[in-house]
């Protein structure tokens, strides 16, 4: 039995979810014909009372085209330095749209109002980038899963409307963040200009995300998509997975959330530990003591056929996720109990 807690984008679709994938009605996505696709897109659309939303082949595009959107080149947004926008894609912000990042030093990847506002370059010196956007990261990856309040969303929201600034949320685990925060997805869709919302993490689709805005906005990023090469054809059978995860799955993120604060109850008994950082959802990140290569920590689950993963300077990474059963994680607490050094 392998059990794979590198990352919650591992699952598998269901038996139920390729039974739905496989009775999608679909036609030819580029013309805006797949019926299966406007409905996931109007679908995601309603739930954060957004006017529209485009389904993207990935979350790293969906975001790379709210930033083509939202700004010019040789202009600036600002992030927290941990900002998957930043770390994670490519160097797709200067590649694709010719911005630099102006990044902060947040709380486990999270940024305040006062932080950002301090931040704004001067519109009248010219000799600096023009600030345009601001991106945040909810839950926050690298940041280890940690939410943000939405009483700072709509102070940072107060300092972008002040300053002209457009406002981008990298939903990739919002649905993590709604479920342990009890938040309504209707005030992420009033606070901000675009959202980029995954399905292929904790809701389990193979692929996917779907960008929410104006319909303006999402004219203009249609055209984006394109130049992207994100045109797809019948792609209906995966926007079906999509519409399956949101009807079925939303829910059982609890459970990811539980394993996960479990899992570190277990890690913080260990004397190879040194400190497991808080966790508020699906991301546990732990060091281990600086005596201890975490390689070698790693190599020893895996000889137990438990598989995480590594961030460099003593830290590693669980991720628990929809396929982690209950039998894998009885098999993973009584491992982790029994490790010693």
């Amino acid at each position: 039995m392998e059990i794979n807690l590198v990352s919650d984008t591992i699952t598998k679709p269901s038996i139920e979810m390729l039974h739905y994938m496989f009775n999608a009605q679909v036609g030819d996505d580029v013309y805006k014909q797949d019926p299966t696709v406007i409905a996931l897109e109007n679908k995601v659309a309603a739930l954060f009372g957004m006017e529209a939303g485009l389904f993207f082949a990935s979350g790293t595009m969906a975001n790379q085209a709210a930033i083509k959107l939202h700004t010019q080149p040789g202009e600036q947004l600002i992030a927290d330095k941990y900002a998957h926008v930043f770390n994670y894609e490519g160097g797709g912000v200067s590649f694709n749209s010719g911005v630099s990042c102006c990044l902060l030093d947040g709380n486990r990847g999270m940024i305040t109002a006062e932080q950002v506002e301090s931040a704004i370059n001067d519109p009248e010196f010219y000799h600096s980038p023009l600030t345009s956007l601001v991106c945040i990261e909810n839950t926050t990856n690298k940041g280890g899963g940690a939410c943000y309040e939405i009483e700072e969303l709509i102070k940072i929201k107060r300092v972008c409307e002040k300053h002209g600034l457009k406002y981008h949320l990298d939903g990739a685990r919002i649905w993590n963040a709604l479920i342990a925060k009890k938040q309504n997805p209707k005030d992420f869709g009033r606070l901000f200009d675009t959202i980029s919302v995954c399905l292929s993490k904790g809701l389990g689709a193979p692929v996917g995300s779907v960008l929410l805005g104006t319909k303006a906005d999402m004219k203009k990023a249609l055209r984006i998509r394109k130049i992207l090469g994100g045109g797809m054809r019948q792609i209906g059978y995966l926007a079906a997975a999509g519409i399956y995860a949101l009807d079925h799955n939303i829910q059982h993120l609890a459970n990811d959330h539980k394993k996960a604060q479990e899992i570190g109850a277990v890690l913080r008994t260990k004397n190879w530990v040194a400190n497991v950082e808080p966790i508020e959802t699906n991301i546990l990140i732990f060091t281990v003591q600086k005596q201890y290569d975490e390689r070698w920590i790693i190599e020893k689950l895996q000889q137990k056929n438990i598989f995480i993963s590594a961030m460099g300077q003593g830290k590693l990474r669980i991720v628990t996720h929809l396929d982690y059963r209950t039998v894998m994680h009885t098999y993973v607490l009584e491992t982790l109990q029994k490790l010693d050094f």
